[in-house]
């Protein structure tokens, strides 16, 4: 797995609303050259609540491919509906991300019970290629394949 920092960068913009491509690049060598350990595209902090669902696969693809293989990109997959959430996680299988992010419930249900019940047709369904972060209220799961099995219980 990882150890050092996992930086879940932003997704710049230039003054049409457009991604700038330039700034992204300029984003990623500068993580590449800090030693940072992986970037997460299109998390939490890289405008995927103001992005339709090509978009925001058009920017997890565009930083897969300037960042080159010189870093490790997690792509978010994180959505307000669980099929959205489901259909980009699979849409990256064979990228070459090498983990998703999503995110479930953090703000609405606070019980683990719940969250892991409402999250199980994610989970089975979710064939992300190396792991699949979720984030909870205090609670983050990194989940291997066979980490899967026991949250799908």
């Amino acid at each position: 797995m990882f150890t050092g920092s996992i930086v879940a960068i932003v997704t710049p913009m230039d003054e049409k609303g457009n991604v700038c491509r330039a700034s992204l690049k300029k984003l990623i060598d500068y993580h590449v050259a800090s030693g940072t350990s992986a970037i997460v595209s299109v998390g939490t902090t890289g405008e995927s609540a103001t992005l339709n669902h090509d978009e925001h696969a058009d920017v997890v693809m565009m930083t897969l491919e300037l960042a080159d293989g010189r870093i490790p990109v997690i792509a978010g997959t994180g959505a307000n509906a669980t099929a959205e959430a489901i259909s980009l996680t699979q849409r990256f299988n064979d990228s070459g991300i090498v983990g998703c992010l999503t995110v479930t419930l953090t703000t609405i249900v606070r019980r683990k019970k719940v969250c892991i019940s409402i999250s199980k047709p994610s989970l089975s369904i979710l064939t992300c290629r190396k792991f699949c972060i979720m984030c909870r209220p205090v609670l983050a799961a990194i989940c291997s394949r066979k980490r899967w099995a026991v949250w799908r219980k």
